[in-house]
């Protein structure tokens, strides 16, 4: 792919947009569903838990969540518009157990402790402030509650030629340090291996990623 189309690939994944953040929706659902569900795994969700997905983007994963216990109720935020009305499109049969919320992307418009379960999926390389959003993270979750937080380690990340446009990325220690500095104060550390089509072209790579539970 050439630089432009590369860095246009980067920017969309980081908030897709338009008939082209529609496609795209749709390649990082099937890129991550592995990473997705293993998330979702780790969550341990129990009945009548409200979960919070950082960075949904199209959302077809939802019925995975609710169908792991009883009366369970999902809330998805993104910062794509695009990626909000897919979601809503594509849940609709869902209205009243999902629901989707648009936001800038840093405050959580959320009262202290509404979450039993928060997780999100390859959104941190974007979060501008991660100390500080991990606090808000912190603020919305329940006292017992989990965060699970997914991301691609650096070492595979760095490989792939879209994440030099605007990606930070992050070595397991380096996520820990930051992790450190928040208020969080307890984590386990899960690294896994799957292999997965390339966005860029049309071989199998394999994504090395890491599973961090966290808790207060």
């Amino acid at each position: 792919m050439e630089k432009q189309d590369l860095k246009i690939l980067a920017q969309n994944l980081a908030n897709p947009q338009g008939k082209k953040g529609v496609e795209i929706g749709e390649m990082m659902n099937d890129t991550n569903i592995g990473m997705t569900l293993e998330s979702i795994q780790t969550l341990l969700i129990e009945d009548d838990e409200h979960i919070l997905e950082i960075g949904h983007g199209n959302a077809d994963h939802v019925k995975s969540i609710l169908n792991k216990a009883t009366n369970i109720k999902y809330t998805g935020i993104d910062i794509s518009e695009t990626m909000h009305n897919e979601a809503k499109r594509l849940n609709k049969h869902f209205e009243g157990q999902a629901d989707f919320v648009l936001y800038e992307g840093k405050k959580l418009p959320f009262q202290d402790k509404t979450f039993a379960k928060i997780f999100t999926v390859n959104t941190v390389y974007f979060w501008e402030q991660p100390v500080e959003y991990l606090n808000e993270i912190y603020r919305v979750l329940k006292d017992n509650g989990t965060f699970v937080l997914t991301f691609g380690q650096r070492n595979f990340m760095e490989k792939l030629p879209f994440t030099q446009f605007d990606f930070k990325l992050y070595s397991n220690a380096e996520m820990e340090e930051i992790i450190s500095k928040s208020h969080f104060k307890r984590m386990k550390i899960s690294e896994r291996e799957e292999q997965i089509k390339s966005k860029t072209s049309e071989e199998t790579i394999t994504r090395n990623y890491t599973i961090l539970t966290i808790k207060k």
